[in-house]
């Protein structure tokens, strides 16, 4: 067992150990050495042995590659990939990731950014206040492609920043008509939100100061509150977004157009909503899944605005291939929109409807019936007789319609209807539906003393099948025993105990609670209290009509066009619209700064320009720079017949000299960075370097190489340093350490490269307090070269020394005319870093 033990201990020391050898690989800069811990990686799994703790370094590996890609598509869909890897050990990277793109030159990878940062949220929502500030600098972008993205992704993180949208409110409702469908709707829908929080409501205005004139006159207190009132103005910005929007109603889509119908119907004065009504009516010609959802919106709409759709009144009629869901909605359109005008046209309508195969349209029909009756109290006579008249239908879900649908009516005047109540009573043996029954059932018990023939006969035939009746049928045929026992105990009494005993040993519990309750109520004992007392009053009181309304009226409480207005309850990440402000919020929080663009100084030699009065004295002080600069590379040269050459021809003015000094002084060719370490590698540190092609202030051996070092994490880096160096042969000059870079913060530092005139790479590590990272700086050829000037016979005496080597030449062709020095110095420097030396006859040798 103990060698067991050590054997398994010893392998997982060892499996360790290559964890550990195989991420250092993964972390160098050399391509080979990654490629081959990628395959050993794969052979680890291939053989089953766990390679998780790797996972991080290989994606690093991946994304860094892929995201630094020329290619855009490939940017995106590698940001894509990594923000869709699920694993909270690999957040540090994805952040990284995404704060480089979000600054991408293209805006298809910002607009992938964004879709990165709520992916980000969703995983890791401690990262809340970094994504945050990534959503303030893509919401400034003006690319149309990331709007949509970014304020998606600030609905999902930060819904309750507004104080980021202030700046950006004007730009976003410019852009909104250039913007995709898509982003548009989420826009119009964010800006909804915004517009309640920052603008005064504009439904204040009515009842303006100009109506009722005549009256304000006498009446002192109107007079008073007019003047004590300001009228309304509109904001601006509020208006800017009402203005932006409008064009979108002709939009194809339908979520558009759907969305710009919520603006207006919650933002805009109410004489200016009705321009929304034609392009929600256009809507109905799509589909069945669009029409569901726009006439659920227009059934909230026409409870409260009827003369918005009344003109379009013919548009709701039902057609034969609708879907029922669908008749169903433009019935309860066509019930909201029946006034004292139309309501013979909308009857005449209904009437065809109830003769539907739908059974189950022809019921919602019969209900919709009930419900103009109860508004219209013109014609609540026609109606009953009508649903009256339904009774004898042979279908009896029709029938059961009817029966509950009366029942509900007569309840508004019952003393007038006693003939149907009979009628109804006498329905009770061929009606099956349990709903209806229980309707006769109470009908006949509430208005026992109006058919007091009748009722003891119905009692009689409910209590044979009272064991086989649907629980709602024995309630109400408990109540209607214990009523008529109080006001006819003679005739029912025992029918009454009867029922009551069926009642006691019935297995529903609600049943056998109602009975005892009832017992105790109507059958006064010893035991019973004082409650029994009042037994008529509390079974016989009068109880209210019920009131017919609409199942869309308190749908307003949620946003139009959401989730949860169809649903009619409140969905997970619904965002509740607030209540208008009492009092106008400070407009200037949307006001932007417009900077004057700074007009920055662009050297075309090194060197700013010098102006008419400075002409002489910056002239003056280059001719002694340039002296100085000849003088020290011809001495490092060791040619001193050169240097005494050159002086003279510079003094009397010789063009060749002059000429060679330009084309190789390096305030000709701009600084080219290149890069050291990848953000993403560098767990947050950035390098990049370049050559300045100025002398080495360490060594006239060494090559000069400026590091710029960013810090690209959220917290500070400390002592920063060059650690080991190789290969051997090649020395380097360390730069001083740096003790702490704050977070984004960048600098410069300056190391000599002593490359022993070899063109192979300097490999050292850059440390920090925690970290190192193997790099390597591999010079081009002409980084290496010092510039020398001679005259035309020096270079040819050089030149017939090379022969028998490899030669190249390159002819540069300059016009006599245009002898302009900085196009062809930055020729002759490209020319050099592929291995060539300069001549001074127009060609160039290597």
């Amino acid at each position: 067992v103990f060698s067991i033990k050590s054997y398994s201990a010893l392998n997982l020391y060892s499996c360790s150990l290559k964890n550990e050898d195989l991420k250092e690989m993964l972390e160098s800069n050399k391509e080979s050495l990654k490629l081959e811990a990628m395959k050993r990686i794969v052979g680890l799994i291939a053989k089953g042995k766990n390679a998780s703790e790797l996972f991080p370094a290989v994606v690093k590996n991946v994304a860094s590659k892929n995201i630094e890609d020329p290619n855009q598509l490939i940017r995106a869909s590698a940001l894509r990939v990594l923000s869709s890897i699920r694993v909270p050990i690999i957040v540090p990277i994805m952040m990284l990731a995404i704060k480089e793109a979000a600054t991408d030159l293209s805006p298809y990878v910002r607009k992938t950014a964004a879709h990165a940062i709520q992916k980000l949220y969703s995983l890791d929502p401690e990262q809340k206040e970094h994504l945050i500030e990534v959503i303030d600098k893509l919401l400034k972008d003006k690319s149309t492609l990331v709007a949509g993205s970014v304020v998606m992704a600030f609905e999902e993180v930060c819904p309750d920043r507004i104080d980021l949208i202030h700046k950006n409110y004007r730009k976003l409702c410019n852009l909104l008509v250039d913007v995709e469908e898509w982003g548009q709707v989420v826009i119009i829908t964010m800006l909804t939100r915004y517009a309640r929080t920052q603008f005064l409501s504009p439904w204040r205005e009515v009842g303006c100061l100009g109506q009722n004139s005549e009256k304000a006159f006498y009446d002192s207190d109107v007079e008073k509150e007019k003047a004590d009132s300001k009228p309304y103005m509109m904001d601006p910005d509020h208006r800017l977004l009402l203005r932006n929007t409008k064009p979108l109603l002709q939009s194809r889509n339908t979520a558009v157009v759907m969305a710009v119908a919520q603006l207006y119907w919650h933002l805009a004065p109410k004489q200016e909503v009705s321009i929304v009504t034609k392009s929600l009516v256009r809507l109905l010609r799509s589909h069945r899944e669009v029409q569901y959802i726009v006439l659920q919106n227009i059934a909230t709409m026409s409870i409260q605005r009827k003369g918005m759709f009344e003109p379009f009144l013919k548009s709701f009629y039902v057609r034969s291939t609708d879907a029922t869901h669908i008749k169903t909605l433009k019935l309860e359109i066509l019930t909201n929109l029946a006034t004292e005008a139309n309501i013979s046209t909308i009857l005449r309508e209904f009437q065809t409807y109830v003769k539907s195969q739908d059974k189950q349209f022809a019921a919602t029909t019969i209900q919709a019936i009930g419900r103009c009756a109860t508004n219209i109290s013109e014609i609540t006579d026609t109606c009953l007789n009508g649903l009256v008249l339904l009774l004898s239908n042979r279908d009896e879900t029709v029938v059961a319609e009817c029966v509950v649908v009366i029942k509900k009516l007569l309840q508004t005047q019952p003393s007038q209807h006693s003939d149907i109540i009979k009628h109804m009573a006498k329905l009770l043996d061929n009606i099956t539906v349990p709903m209806a029954r229980a309707s006769i059932l109470w009908l006949i018990g509430e208005y026992c003393e109006r058919v007091p023939k009748i009722a003891p006969d119905v009692l009689r035939k409910v209590a044979k099948s009272f064991t086989s009746e649907e629980d709602i049928v024995k309630l109400q045929t408990l109540n209607l025993a214990a009523k008529l026992y109080l006001t006819n105990s003679k005739q029912t009494k025992l029918l009454t105990q009867y029922i009551l005993n069926l009642g006691k040993y019935d297995q529903n519990y609600d049943i056998r609670d109602r009975t005892r309750f009832l017992r105790q109520l109507i059958v006064p004992n010893e035991k019973s209290g004082a409650l029994s007392k009042y037994a008529k009053r509390i079974l016989l009181a009068s109880k209210p009509a019920p009131v017919l309304e609409s199942a869309f009226k308190d749908r307003d409480r949620f946003q139009l066009g959401t989730l949860s207005h169809t649903l009619n309850a409140k969905a997970s990440g619904y965002l509740e619209l607030s209540d208008w402000p009492t009092v106008a919020p400070d407009q200037s929080v949307r006001n932007v700064e417009v900077m004057e663009p700074v007009k920055e100084w662009a050297p075309s030699l090194g060197k700013p320009k010098a102006t008419k009065s400075d002409d002489k004295f910056y002239s003056d002080s280059g001719e002694e720079e340039e002296q100085e600069e000849e003088a020290s590379e011809s001495g490092s040269s060791g040619s001193s017949s050169s240097s005494s050459e050159e002086e003279s021809s510079s003094g009397s003015g010789g063009r060749t000299s002059c000429r060679l000094c330009c084309l190789l002084s390096p305030v000709f060719v701009p600084p080219k960075s290149h890069e050291l370490l990848h953000r993403m590698s560098g767990k947050g540190l950035a390098v990049s370097y370049h050559f300045p092609r100025q002398p080495c202030a360490y060594s006239h051996r060494m090559v000069s190489v400026q590091l710029t070092l960013t810090n690209g994490r959220d917290q500070p880096l400390e002592d920063i340093c060059v650690g080991e160096a190789g290969p051997p042969g090649i020395a380097i000059h360390r730069f001083a350490t740096i003790e702490r870079l704050q977070p984004e913060a960048s600098i410069t530092v300056s190391m000599g490269i002593d490359f022993n005139d070899s063109t192979q790479a300097a490999n050292f590590q850059l440390c920090t307090k925690t970290d190192q990272f193997s790099v390597s700086i591999q010079p081009a050829v002409g980084e290496l070269l010092m510039p020398v000037t001679m005259t035309e016979q020096d270079f040819l005496k050089e030149q017939g020394q090379l022969t028998g080597m490899n030669e190249s030449s390159v002819t540069i062709t300059i016009a006599p005319d245009s002898m302009s020095s900085q196009p062809v110095g930055r020729k002759v420097v490209s020319v050099a870093n592929m291995g060539v030396v300069p001549s001074s006859q127009n060609s160039i040798h290597r």
